[in-house]
């Protein structure tokens, strides 16, 4: 979608606005204060890794920061990569179980599995 941000050249308010077609800029006015006189905004990008891109990336023997560990994607990316490296296939309960954990950490501690 393209939603753009944009900040008032008048009282500074910033805004986001979504734009789909060149006209629709034009009329843009700031929520604030009713200013046209608006400049674009750089946004932020987000970038997504499939996770057999992020699999060949891992080194695991690579020091890791806190966000690694806060990262639930990166739960069971260790087990993976050495099952990877050694030709085992770790089967589709082992994908199974790493979607809860990644989805639901705390049910590593579940009794019921």
């Amino acid at each position: 979608m393209p939603i753009y941000e944009y900040e008032c050249r008048a009282c500074r308010a910033q805004f986001q606005s979504l734009v789909m077609k060149l006209d629709d800029e034009s009329r843009l006015r700031c929520p604030e204060c009713g200013n046209g006189n608006l400049k674009k905004l750089i946004s932020r990008v987000v970038y997504h890794v499939s996770e057999s891109a992020r699999l060949e990336a891992y080194d695991p023997k690579a020091p890791k920061s806190d966000s690694f560990y806060k990262d639930t994607r990166n739960i069971g990316l260790h087990a993976k990569k050495r099952a990877q490296e050694l030709g085992v296939d770790l089967g589709s309960g082992f994908e199974a179980k790493l979607d809860k954990l990644r989805t639901n950490p705390g049910s590593v501690f579940d009794e019921s599995d």
